[in-house]
């Protein structure tokens, strides 16, 4: 297999924290976002949507979203689970899985993408070039504030955010909430549960790669 990353970015973090959590060694390329890598002929060809992470499998098979690549690497190696044994876990994770990519990642993008001098034409990723939006930004920076809050008020009493152990929910979850740090917003005492759960999951292996 070949997993296509970016050291940078929290899409492949959350495949890599994944892989990490699975204890298996996949063979990686670097493809940086910065030097605009993702929109080259080479990158392309093997993604035309010009994103990461992507993971090449053994039969040749590309895979391009995150949801994809989990759902293949759970099913290829099932231990340790983290994706669920029984159907209620299975739904209860995909679904916090859901709403951290909606309520939590979505938001962080809009604020940064619509904010950063630097992404100006780059609004949304991707082959195309979209107009900022500032309106968005702001709306953005309002749902991260909410989305904090709701996570705080789930985890009160809680050590992971769906079942009782670690799953991929926790994975996305922590990489987009520790992602907010681009738009300078960060877990803090005023959110004493879910910083907790942050500082447990932050101590974990695989949240350092």
């Amino acid at each position: 297999m070949i997993f296509y990353d970016c050291s940078t970015a929290p899409s492949p973090r959350r495949a890599r924290m994944f892989i990490a959590e699975k204890g298996l060694e996949i063979d990686t390329r670097e493809v940086s976002l910065l030097k605009g890598e993702q929109l080259s002929p080479e990158f392309l060809a093997i993604n035309p949507s010009a994103t990461v992470p992507v993971l090449v499998t053994d039969d040749g098979t590309t895979l391009t979203e995150n949801l994809g690549i989990a759902a293949y690497l759970e099913a290829a190696f099932p231990e340790p689970p983290l994706m669920g044994t029984t159907p209620q876990e299975k739904g209860e994770i995909l679904m916090w899985t859901a709403i951290a990519e909606m309520q939590g990642g979505l938001p962080v993008a809009e604020a940064l993408r619509n904010s950063n001098p630097h992404m100006k034409g780059r609004a949304i990723p991707g082959p195309a070039n979209f107009d900022q939006i500032p309106e968005l930004a702001e709306r953005g920076m309002t749902r991260i504030g909410l989305f904090f809050d709701k996570m705080n008020a789930h985890l009160e009493g809680r050590d992971f955010v769906a079942t009782d152990r670690f799953t991929l929910a926790d994975i996305t979850a922590f990489v987009l909430i520790d992602f907010a740090r681009v738009v300078k917003i960060k877990v803090s005492d005023t959110h004493p549960h879910l910083l907790r759960w942050y500082e447990a999951i932050k101590a974990r292996p695989s949240a350092s790669l």
